[in-house]
């Protein structure tokens, strides 16, 4: 039923240092045959990770009452029910627990059927291997730390997501918060709502959210890359978010990640989107992502000054950017005689929500920190 190989501490730990920052959580394998829930046992002994066994889903929906688990990896084949029944209900009574199904290509239908009705977050078919199930669980893991950090709104584990992504691209460390900023600047110019603005600084913080799949050394790489690498990285925005989507992130969030690059001419991608059909948010961001790309040392190039960077801008009118929102951008945050970073110190002290108000203190104050050192 499956091909294993057991995962050792040093292959766990190059995994790992791929997917900061550290992972926690309990995971719940369900499952009639001991030899597989054995085999799974071994798989996480190094993982750091904390593993619980059901045989059935009754003792499955035991430990889900008593248990605050993560993440359940349930076989479809139950000696009591389908496991797929068992997921749903689980989704109900637990909506914080993810589900991972392992079925057979005769349940595929089903299966799919489940991940489009946010019931599963990954289907798993036979026979399985064990480095596929331990890379799967790692990945659902990481969405059920990022939907836990974001819906309680706490501001460590939030700032820890974002600069998971960081950390593996060198040459982009500090870009989420700038971007952040930049984006909220813009935002204020166009007269958008608190709200929208809330929304578009979750967005622009996590918009290279995909970027956690891409190995480091691609990020980093000192010249071209070969085709296969640039279909990896353009996967990206879409990988984000389906992550955002299912952990229950606003549309304009989900917006911002999946199109912040598309180009105002319809040449971008995933989509290929044309003016309006972009959503306002991802324009918005895709400006500020330029902009902070354009003014910060890269692997293939060094950073360019303001005045140089409203030259590049100005070209990309029409083309890339929104020829309206470069403009306000242009003249109401860049050539302005207020500082961009002061305006959001402002802008953040207007929001009456305090958690959120502190998030956006701390990240404006690492912007002002990177840029002082740049």
């Amino acid at each position: 039923m499956f091909t294993y190989a057991r995962t050792s501490s040093v292959k766990f730990m190059n995994y790992f240092f791929n997917i900061e920052p550290a992972l926690s959580g309990t995971i719940l394998f369900t499952g009639d045959r001991h030899y597989i829930l054995k085999a799974a046992e071994t798989l996480f002994s190094d993982s750091g990770l904390r593993l619980l066994k059901a045989e059935n889903a009754k003792d499955a929906l035991k430990i889900i009452r008593s248990e605050k688990i993560a993440v359940i990896v349930s076989d479809n084949d139950l000696p009591d029910t389908r496991g797929i029944d068992l997921l749903e209900y689980i989704r109900e009574i637990s909506p914080k627990t993810m589900g991972i199904l392992i079925t057979t290509d005769a349940d595929l239908r089903t299966a799919i059927d489940a991940i489009n009705n946010g019931i599963v977050s990954r289907v798993i078919m036979k026979p399985w291997t064990g480095d596929h199930l331990f890379k799967n669980v790692i990945e659902v893991i990481k969405q059920h730390q990022l939907a836990c950090s974001l819906h309680t709104e706490n501001k460590a584990a939030l700032l820890s997501m974002v600069q998971a992504v960081e950390l593996k691209d060198l040459y982009t460390l500090g870009h989420c918060d700038r971007v952040a900023v930049y984006s909220l600047m813009l935002a204020n110019a166009a007269k958008m709502s608190t709200e929208e603005k809330k929304d578009i600084k979750y967005g622009s913080a996590l918009h290279d959210l995909g970027k956690i799949h891409i190995p480091a050394h691609i990020l980093n790489k000192n010249g071209p890359l070969d085709h296969k690498e640039q279909t990896l990285i353009r996967e990206h925005p879409v990988r984000g978010a389906n992550v955002a989507r299912h952990i229950g992130l606003s549309e304009r969030i989900v917006n911002i990640i999946c199109y912040h690059h598309e180009r105002f001419d319809g040449t971008g991608y995933p989509e290929k989107l044309r003016a309006e059909e972009i959503p306002l948010e991802a324009r918005i961001v895709t400006m500020a992502d330029i902009y902070d790309a354009i003014t910060s040392n890269r692997p293939y190039r060094d950073k360019s000054s303001k005045e140089e960077a409203v030259k590049m801008l100005t070209s990309m009118g029409g083309s890339v950017l929104d020829p309206e929102l470069l403009e306000l951008f242009i003249n109401k945050c860049l050539i302005s005689e207020t500082d961009p970073l002061s305006i959001a110190l402002s802008e953040a002290s207007s929001y009456s929500d305090e958690k959120y108000q502190s998030i956006m203190n701390e990240i404006v104050q690492v912007a002002r920190l990177t840029q002082a050192s740049n």
